[in-house]
């Protein structure tokens, strides 16, 4: 296929509000030594996007300060993580049998090449992303999913929430039969939790707003509760005898309020901090009742392959919330931040 000079793409020139990402035409980046061109078939948004265009991370020792996921940005930069599309081009040293297969992008930087590497670097913020119609990535993160049965819309949605899930899942030991608490149920990563831990046969329960409770029931949760009505509470009633891990995006006062129900030589997995990221509890919970507390940032390449094997089988379905073009990116990320869907947003065609 012929490969246009420009491209259309959405890129942040600070952080700020909607005002500081621009759509505007860019010439299409050629892969360097190592390196593939995608054409982008869809980009899934996350919350990372949000709080990278405004800067909401902090950095250690200023918490409050303007900051990207790792520390500062380099202006000015193409979004999005999440990337399903087609090889059409490959820089020196890869295989050019690449070349016009489905794939989908490792969005990671990783601080070493091993199995267990840990993610220190992202997609769409410390190197250009899929906020565009060509992305450039090394050739190490692409994934071949040329016989999934899934749509690149579909497969876009999972790299970074169903990515983050796995690894909670994976670095919390969650096993078939145990019983586990989701907080944050219907968001992207929350959804992905629910899925993914009922596929591999653990009873879920989970914490989610009113409105959305059906909704996270149908992804595989047995039960689930109102946030806004004292759930742990709620909880302790429908499983009295405590839950093997708690699987965690909101943080906050949930820390506090759920640390008592987890089960001697339990697991606290925590991966977000959507209710607050100042945490109050009591320590002894933890020590006395040989508890884990275990962060978990994003995966490893060794998790995203099993990922990349479920995207092949087609195993999980992601909900998707809303389709919009690359052209419409401001509505789509102002959707994103009401937070009043279930599922993700997804940009299809770049």
């Amino acid at each position: 296929m012929t490969i246009p000079q420009t491209m259309l793409a959405a890129r942040l020139v600070g952080h700020g509000g909607p005002e500081v990402l621009e759509l505007v035409e860019v010439p299409v980046p050629a892969p360097a030594e190592g390196e593939a061109l995608v054409r982008v078939g869809a980009t899934a948004l996350n919350n990372t996007d949000l709080w990278t265009r405004e800067g909401a991370y902090g950095r250690p020792g200023a918490p409050d300060a303007l900051s990207g996921w790792r520390g500062p940005i380099d202006f000015p930069r193409i979004q999005g993580a999440d990337v399903a599309g087609t090889v059409v081009e490959v820089g020196a040293g890869v295989d050019p049998g690449w070349r016009g297969r489905r794939v989908l992008i490792d969005p990671a930087i990783y601080d070493r090449d091993a199995e267990d590497a840990n993610p220190v670097g992202l997609l769409g913020s410390e190197r250009d992303g899929g906020y565009a119609r060509y992305v450039t990535t090394p050739a190490a993160r692409l994934h071949d999913i040329g016989g999934s049965p899934l749509s690149d819309v579909e497969a876009a949605c999972f790299p970074t929430a169903y990515g983050t899930a796995l690894g909670m899942l994976e670095r919390g030991d969650v096993r078939e039969g145990e019983d586990v608490v989701v907080t944050g149920a219907s968001g992207g990563v929350g959804l992905a939790l629910v899925q993914l831990a009922a596929a591999r046969g653990a009873r879920v329960l989970a914490i989610s707003s009113a409105g959305k409770l059906d909704a996270v029931r149908s992804a595989g949760a047995v039960e689930v509760v109102d946030r806004a009505d004292d759930p742990w509470a709620r909880l302790a009633e429908r499983a009295p005898g405590g839950v093997d891990a708690v699987l965690d995006v909101a943080a906050g006062d949930h820390v506090g309020e759920g640390l008592p129900l987890v089960r001697e030589g339990g697991r606290w997995v925590v991966a977000g901090a959507l209710a607050g990221h100042r945490v109050e509890f009591d320590v002894r919970r933890l020590y006395l009742h040989n508890i884990a507390l275990i962060g978990s940032s994003m995966h490893t390449p060794a998790h995203f392959r099993a990922l990349a094997e479920i995207v092949r089988g087609g195993r999980v379905r992601p909900v998707i919330a809303l389709t919009q073009e690359l052209a419409e990116v401001h509505r789509a990320q102002a959707e994103l931040a009401t937070r009043a869907h279930v599922g993700k947003v997804v940009l299809a065609g770049g």
